[in-house]
């Protein structure tokens, strides 16, 4: 087999590199090791944040790159000792207007522009009606045009040829007879996502708590990270990640993330969402925002207290990440509240989880749409019996944090934090810890391409999205998708640049 470009990994990156690729003429086979396309991108949220595009302008917001770019620094304001490649962060900014313009034309329908802060104009835009709908568009512009996709195809090397990639190695179907050498006359573009669940790089960059905590997508194992390295290529910001502790999902799938992305319900959402009252508005996003966000920490400010499932307290509840937890019996924990604090936390301003500028949800929110996570007992027994916890050790925890104590050889007291009182109680979980997404990119230039050993371009590589992320740091809502799109969309027109190779793959 043989085209000009292959393309190894079918999210929303390498979709977009496909397409940048074919449209620029180039030939183009994408393979993706699962079975259906998606990625990280489909799992996520599904904002983006740019400038000037159309959902500005409908509103009169003038706003620049530039600006964006400003912003961007101020995210990354607590990683200042982080290598933070600013070309790559021009790019973003510069390119990203015309990548949420395409989708558009593609299909996709966005919500926005909304505000967040450190922002300083709305520029976050969040697609319609779930984040599956940049997958369904996108992948149906691509097959229009011409590309050719694989899946169930994973990359297992990369190949080289007089000191140039000259192509993959691929399995389909988990076959072991069914490898099969693809040539790539003008380059290979690596799109396969992060390592966020990869155990061996977790533990080899960040620590074995951080090893043991699940990740958002179970299909994000570092390949295309792996097989740069084996050509002499370098990760930078190797142990950076985002992740933290979330509500464990339901059996049944909110049912906004389940609605088809067909262009009239596009509409009908988007219609809804901008001028319906604020109250339906919430209602329709509430289940989702109950599943999928992230509890605050001023709870844990507040006064609740995270226990695991024997009823111990393990861990700061200050602390950033809680990475603790997926150590702990079945990797689960539970927010505890006493009645002052469970009253606090159903009124503004103190919320259980939001959603930026669009809703914020508290306690009756979660017991009305997540029954299955929200517990209430009378007194710490009841509390027990409810979680199958040994009330005498639930109790002597409480006892423990309201006298100040840590555990044995840690201190974690409880600080300036109110002491646990009385009932009833309201118990928040099961929740566990996830990696969203690991920053460790392979160093690439200006071009996308990756770079080898003295930071020389390896011939004929690139890598996009958080593959190629290159010591860019990507703080706040909006930035992971903008740049996968963007980058993946520039790889590709640059690897379709190239004028072919004549030598054939060894």
């Amino acid at each position: 087999m043989k085209f000009d470009v292959v393309v190894v990994g079918g999210g929303g990156t390498g979709v977009a590199a496909a397409i940048g690729a074919r449209s620029a003429g180039a030939s183009v086979v994408l393979l993706e090791k699962n079975a259906t396309l998606g990625g990280t991108t489909a799992r996520s949220i599904g904002s983006i944040s740019a400038t000037q595009t159309a959902d500005q302008k409908r509103v009169g917001i003038v706003d620049t790159p530039a600006e964006h770019f400003e912003d961007m620094g101020k995210f990354s304001q607590h990683h200042a000792d982080r290598p933070d490649n600013g070309e790559l962060a021009r790019i973003l900014c510069d390119n990203v207007p015309e990548s949420v313009r395409l989708l558009e034309e593609w299909g996709a329908v966005f919500l926005g522009p909304m505000d967040e802060p450190p922002h300083r104009k709305p520029r976050m835009h969040q697609i319609m009606p779930n984040s599956a709908a940049y997958i369904f568009h996108a992948e149906k512009h691509a097959r229009k045009i011409g590309v050719e996709i694989l899946t169930n195809a994973r990359a297992r090397k990369l190949l080289t040829a007089n000191g140039e990639v000259s192509g993959v190695e691929m399995q389909r179907d988990g076959n072991a007879e069914a490898i099969k050498a693809i040539e790539a006359t003008k380059g290979v573009i690596l799109a396969s996502g992060d390592y966020a669940a990869d155990p061996g790089f977790k533990a080899q960059f960040v620590s074995e708590a951080v090893a043991a905590t699940e990740a958002v997508n179970p299909t994000n194992t570092g390949d295309g990270h792996r097989m740069a390295l084996d050509l002499g290529a370098r990760i930078i910001n190797p142990d950076m990640y985002g992740g933290g502790m979330r509500f464990v999902r339901p059996a049944t799938p909110a049912w906004q993330s389940r609605l088809p992305p067909s262009a009239w319900l596009m509409r009908l959402c988007n219609a809804v969402m901008r001028h319906a009252p604020q109250s339906l508005v919430r209602h329709f996003i509430m289940s989702f925002m109950t599943t999928v966000m992230v509890p605050e920490r001023k709870m844990f400010q507040q006064g609740a207290i995270l226990i695991n499932a024997r009823g111990e307290r393990f861990a700061d509840e200050n602390q950033r990440m809680v990475f603790e937890l997926a150590l702990q019996p079945e990797g689960v924990g539970y927010i505890l509240l006493d009645a002052a604090t469970a009253k606090k936390f159903n009124q503004w301003p103190n919320y259980v989880s939001t959603a930026p500028g669009v809703a914020f949800a508290y306690l009756s929110d979660y017991e009305r749409t997540r029954p299955d996570l929200f517990h209430r007992g009378a007194t710490l027994d009841e509390v027990a019996r409810l979680l199958n916890m040994d009330v005498g050790v639930l109790m002597q925890t409480i006892a423990a944090y309201n006298r100040g104590e840590g555990l044995p050889g840690r201190a974690i007291g409880r600080d300036e934090r109110p002491p646990v009182g009385d009932g009833p109680y309201v118990v928040l979980g099961p929740v566990k810890n996830y990696i969203n997404y690991t920053d460790g990119g392979l160093a690439v230039n200006s071009q996308l391409q990756v770079l080898g050993k003295n930071d020389v371009p390896i011939p004929r590589l690139y890598a996009a999205g958080a593959t190629g992320q290159g010591g860019l740091l990507l703080k706040g809502h909006g930035n992971h998708i903008g740049w996968g799109f963007t980058s993946g969309r520039l790889a590709g027109q640059y690897a379709a640049a190239l004028a072919p190779r004549a030598e054939q793959v060894s």
